[in-house]
């Protein structure tokens, strides 16, 4: 037994990607960043920003497709996924994605209308620069 759950707040890295199957299903994918700031040893400001590829399915992704654009602030909820495949010249290729099965938009009341979530009001709002550390704390 296990629990695979990925909760996300970042800004979209680029427009969504929208594809439309055989099948009818509408599959939508796009990067996501988030960041987060911490002083170093030094004093110095620091700004680590992880990259997430997300994949959104049917009504979810079609509601990226009208609504998403780079830059937007979005809360995501998901599970995290590795897949593989063999690449053209037959060498091994891995993936990790967050397949999302939630997905508020922030920041906009066009966006909060149009997709349904249980995300925080203030899950924009969190200020990780001000939560307390050790000095020696790395977030690593």
């Amino acid at each position: 037994m296990g629990i695979n759950k990925v909760i996300l707040v970042g800004n979209v890295g680029k427009d969504p990607e929208v594809r439309h199957l055989d099948s009818g299903v509408t599959v939508t994918t796009f990067s996501l960043a988030t960041s987060e700031t911490y002083k170093g040893k030094d004093g110095q400001k620091v700004t680590n920003t992880e990259w997430h590829n997300i994949v959104l399915w049917r009504g979810l992704a079609e509601v990226a497709e009208k609504y998403v654009k780079k830059g937007n602030p979005l809360y995501i909820e998901g599970k995290i996924r590795t897949r593989s495949w063999d690449d053209k010249d037959g060498i091994k290729r891995y993936t990790t994605e967050i397949i999302a099965d939630n997905m508020q938009m922030l920041g906009s009341k066009q966006g909060s209308e149009d997709a349904s979530s249980s995300a925080p009001e203030n899950a924009a709002a969190i200020d990780i620069e001000n939560i307390p550390a050790e000095e020696d704390d790395l977030p690593f």
